[in-house]
């Protein structure tokens, strides 16, 4: 339900989009250096001064090839790239600013966003933080969540109306903007309505949804956020207990049921919600960022990173 097409050029992948009636072509690495380009002027416009140095954050599970991708990306946009951090270990340097506690801590980052799922342990003592043990999924996030909804009320349209969604680009894109408007809501409330006009053919659509029926839609993505929790409490060598704290980043940790399973899987504990998931990693790496430019400051000069 992409409103782009992926085709393969060269043996590399080509995002292919329409724009002023054109037909255009791009590689990964120009869509992240237009992203980068776009976040370079909002700082400038912001702290009214030139910005070259950059620390950028990649999900755990990327790879070298991917690394140095988002790293050429970088210089595409006219960064120096500093670093090239995990998104969870800035999740962890941002707990750990907020958190300024003396022993060893083994504090769990449960990171789920709009196309990415990571779990990392890290052990922070003493300003030292050191990732213990990663394992994610690529492929797994609030996109997948969407997708559940599309073609949910894709077949809901079908039954009703004998009319198929799927061939209408424009149709699938609103759609797909309401569902996930609906699984926003369904985090703070029991029902939402969907309601679309002229969605095809100048039908309107007009049904509802409740969380239940959203949970059941995507029971076995939450489940499968699970082994990767296993996975690194077994590399780690650390049992359930002797995790101290769970940090949840990102947006789709928002979700009741997800907040649920993981305050289960860890026999009801509180889950740490202190920190903004939606600023954490940005903010973790700012302080890395800060360290790297020489930063002395009292709050950020003692802490080091075994990444």
């Amino acid at each position: 339900h992409w409103p782009f097409k992926v085709i393969e050029k060269n043996g590399k992948p080509y995002i292919q989009v329409e724009f002023k009636n054109e037909t255009k072509q791009f590689t990964p690495e120009e869509i992240s250096s237009m992203v980068l380009s776009k976040m370079k002027k909002t700082a400038e416009a912001f702290l009214g001064t030139k910005v070259t140095n950059a620390v950028i954050t990649v999900p755990a599970c990327f790879n070298n090839s991917q690394r140095h991708a988002t790293k050429d990306a970088g210089m595409i946009a006219g960064l120096n790239v500093l670093r090239i951090i995990n998104e969870s270990t800035a999740a962890a340097i941002a707990y750990g600013l907020d958190k300024k506690t003396t022993g060893e801590r083994n504090v769990l980052i449960f990171d789920l966003g709009g196309g990415f799922f990571n779990v990392s342990l890290l052990t922070i003592e003493e300003g030292i933080f050191e990732v213990k043990a990663t394992a994610g999924d690529a492929h797994l996030g609030g996109e997948d969540f969407d997708n559940r909804l599309v073609n949910h009320f894709v077949q809901e349209f079908k039954r009703k109306f004998r009319k198929d969604l799927t061939t209408n680009a424009r149709a699938l894109r609103r759609l797909r903007n309401v569902c996930e408007r609906a699984k926003r809501t369904l985090s703070a409330s029991s029902q939402t309505s969907i309601e679309i006009d002229s969605l095809f053919e100048g039908i309107d659509f007009y049904t509802s949804l409740t969380r239940t029926r959203f949970e059941e839609l995507n029971q076995d993505l939450f489940r499968s956020t699970m082994e990767p929790i296993e996975k690194v409490l077994r590399d780690a060598k650390i049992d359930k207990p002797q995790v101290h704290e769970i940090v949840l980043v990102g947006g789709s940790t928002r979700i009741p049921r997800i907040q649920g399973m993981v305050s289960d899987f860890f026999n009801g504990k509180v889950l740490n919600k202190s920190i903004n998931r939606d600023e954490a990693v940005a903010y973790g790496a700012a302080v890395q960022a800060a360290t790297l430019a020489g930063d002395t400051s009292e709050k950020i000069q003692d802490f080091f990173f075994l990444d």
